[in-house]
């Protein structure tokens, strides 16, 4: 009985403060139904992903060429991790839901986002073990003040069932941004830079991890977090991002 008093609580709270605050569209800003959902001209824009795809990376394929298909690229050098799934193609309408997030303090988004998310990566979640965070470098992290990928990863393991380990991975040192470096430079700005934070090591050993980031561009930063996870004892990594950059040379 207690439960039932507790959901019809919210519901009347979530009713009361539509009424002083109408939700509006995460990414323009218009009045919409619901909070935490888009307008239907927004929605519009967003290029959802779904198979088929690569087996390993997840680029989208034209057509069906059955199970265990490769893109060029991993056939020619398969990622460290087993698998990348996005819902979103990263572009102009993907983009600004991604920096409203993450630098634009719209955290309110991360429920509907990760949602997506979830949705995307159901079947990879229902093996993972663990879903954790790529993380931000402390410094980073105190001028941001929250982790974007941290929020999404929450939403994500709230959502699948499954344990979410924030701190799994610490961020070693500071890298510059990635924007605007190559494939070979994004490579060389993360090598060495995260590290097992020791006050989790005993977690992962045998375990399924499942790594969450807001967008996968060249596979650098989850593929070198992948390294790290699974020297330190992961028996695999897979890879959940809002958003995947879709290049005609990955073919």
């Amino acid at each position: 009985m207690a439960s039932i008093r507790t959901i019809a609580f919210r519901r009347a709270a979530l009713v009361a403060l539509a009424a002083v605050l109408p939700p509006r569209c995460l990414a323009c800003g218009e009045p919409v139904a619901d909070p935490g959902t888009l307008c239907a001209p927004c929605w519009s824009l967003l290029a959802f992903l779904a198979p088929p795809c690569c087996a390993a990376c997840g680029y989208p394929f034209e057509y069906d060429s059955g199970p265990g298909t490769l893109c060029g690229a991993c056939a020619a050098s398969r990622p460290l991790y087993d698998r990348a799934r996005a819902p979103l193609r990263y572009d102009d309408a993907s983009r600004g839901l991604i920096l409203a997030l993450k630098h634009g303090d719209r955290t309110d988004a991360a429920p509907a986002l990760s949602g997506w998310m979830a949705n995307a990566g159901r079947d990879m979640l229902g093996a993972a073990d663990l879903v954790a965070p790529v993380p931000l470098h402390r410094w980073r992290l105190l001028a941001r003040r929250y982790n974007q990928a941290a929020l999404l990863a929450q939403g994500v393991a709230a959502r699948a069932g499954r344990d979410c380990v924030p701190d799994l991975l610490i961020r070693r040192r500071r890298t510059p941004s990635q924007g605007g470096l190559s494939a070979a430079g994004r490579a060389r700005n993360v090598r060495g830079a995260f590290a097992v934070n020791p006050k989790r090591a005993e977690l992962i050993g045998g375990k399924r991890v499942m790594l969450v980031d807001d967008v996968l561009t060249t596979g650098a930063t989850a593929e070198e977090c992948a390294r790290t996870l699974l020297r330190g004892g992961a028996a695999s990594v897979d890879v959940l991002t809002l958003a995947r950059v879709v290049r005609p040379s990955y073919i």
